[in-house]
């Protein structure tokens, strides 16, 4: 890397951005997936800043048991903390702890980089929400300061619920789904809402995003043996579906579903389809808010032609530069160069490095890429 290292930093010259770190990250023989999602995080600014602080606020505590959130924050950290500009990293305690806590990961097989993403994510949420729960618990176990001496004991009025606790993970990536079922008898509408930490869009051939999500939110009738049991109606009874996004999260993660079970086949197949991802995106369809525009600051690319074989790699945009992030190498590209990463318009076709997961960020949100 020492030469390809210097390479960028001659590439960047005097623009190369103040107290940033461009580094690859060793690849322990099949951790590709691993670190093509580690850069688009460690490149998603407010998720790193918060990752940090923790991890500032937390250094003291050296009796911590090793997490995988505590191993994300040594990396990143030390990452962050070089005295070179660019360089290599070799990811271990943390590709060490997630082939401890999860064995889906300990083969030496091709992993899903989606699936990991998703497994990360939620693991943080478990340890940060168990971290808090511990310290509420030895708060209340210490003895109460005379302030709230008459104050209520912890209980909630009108067996209220306890509210979830939102963490700095939930701020960045967590957005509301809202799924409306009408009754076409009584037009009375169900919803109910669920929570997302991306989203994962059906795809297909020559299209784009705006359509994927068009078609994520477009409305299903219900009938036949599909029938919706209306309460109002206490019948079964046909009924239109439609999904939106009511709350739009800060950081919009979008998983491409080039992996498809092939019935026929008894086996999955990957999508190469040609899907157009703008480098600004407008969420109008889908929320019920006004327009909310993103910019794309990373994308997560599939390399290969199957879904048990292949390669990962990352694109990243970096105070307004484009990156490339394929294991220790690290080189910049231009813009203009996203553009050969949406796919494939023929079935067969030479070209097998297609967007897989995509990260965006809501501007006007002190956006630093």
């Amino acid at each position: 890397m020492g030469a390809a290292g210097s390479k960028l930093e001659k590439a960047l010259g005097d623009q190369f951005p103040e107290g940033e770190r461009y580094f690859g990250l060793e690849n322990f023989g099949n951790t590709c997936y691993c670190n093509s999602v580690l850069q688009a995080l460690y490149f998603c600014v407010p998720f790193r800043e918060q990752l940090l602080e923790y991890y500032a606020n937390n250094k003291s505590m050296a009796d911590a048991e090793e997490n995988l959130l505590t191993c994300l924050a040594d990396l990143f950290s030390q990452i962050s903390s070089q005295k070179k500009k660019t360089g290599v990293i070799a990811p271990k305690r943390f590709v060490q702890r997630l082939k401890k806590q999860n064995e889906l990961f300990r083969s030496y097989m091709h992993q899903d980089a989606h699936e990991f993403l998703n497994f990360l994510l939620n693991e943080l949420v478990d340890i940060l929400e168990k971290e808090a729960q511990t310290a509420k618990n030895d708060q209340e176990t210490s003895p109460p300061s005379g302030k709230v001496a008459n104050g209520p004991k912890g209980g909630l009025p009108n067996g209220a619920k306890k509210e979830p606790l939102v963490t700095w993970v939930h701020k960045n990536f967590q957005g509301i789904l809202t799924n409306e079922t009408r009754c076409l008898r009584c037009e009375t509408v169900t919803a109910r809402d669920e929570t997302f930490f991306d989203l994962s869009l059906d795809i297909e051939q020559n299209s784009s995003i705006t359509s994927c999500l068009k078609n994520f939110s477009s409305t299903e009738t219900l009938n036949a043996e599909d029938k919706f049991f209306c309460d109002k109606c206490c019948s079964l009874q046909e009924a239109q579906k439609r999904m939106k996004i009511k709350k739009p999260p800060h950081i919009l993660v979008i998983h491409l579903k080039r992996f498809k079970y092939i019935e026929q086949l008894g086996r999955y197949k990957k999508l190469s389809y040609r899907v157009v991802f703008p480098l600004e995106l407008k969420l109008s369809d889908t929320a019920e808010d006004a327009d909310i525009e993103y910019s794309l600051f990373a994308v997560v690319v599939h390399v290969g032609s199957g879904p048990n074989h292949g390669h990962y790699v990352s694109l990243v945009k970096s105070h307004n530069h484009w990156l490339f992030f394929d294991d220790e190498n690290v080189e910049m590209i231009d813009e203009s160069a996203v553009q050969t990463f949406f796919g494939s318009s023929q079935e067969y076709s030479s070209n097998t490095d297609h967007g897989y997961i995509l990260f965006y960020e809501s501007i006007g949100s002190g956006n630093k890429n």
